[in-house]
């Protein structure tokens, strides 16, 4: 849900509100209640990124990822042609 920048033209009274993009334009101000208020421009819709849930892992290069894919470890697991070597 974006947030919006709200004025009120009457009382100056300025604020945000996080509301859906599908919610109706607000129009009355809560400060002094006349049917004043206005939606300002602003960014509206963008995105804000906050906390520690992205790594530096998470786009990798492409030449990492062919480099990862070559570190795989073998398939026999320390076997000698297939067999245990007890």
């Amino acid at each position: 849900m974006p947030t919006y920048n709200y004025e009120c033209d009457a009382c100056g009274h300025g604020f945000e509100l996080l509301q859906n993009v599908s919610d109706a334009v607000k129009k009355k101000c809560p400060s002094c209640k006349k049917m004043k208020l206005q939606r300002l421009f602003g960014s509206g819709a963008g995105f804000l990124f906050k906390g520690s849930g992205f790594y530096t892992t998470d786009y990798r290069s492409e030449n990492y990822k062919s480099g990862k894919s070559n570190d795989k470890p073998d398939s026999n697991h320390g076997r000698k042609n297939g067999k245990c070597s007890n």
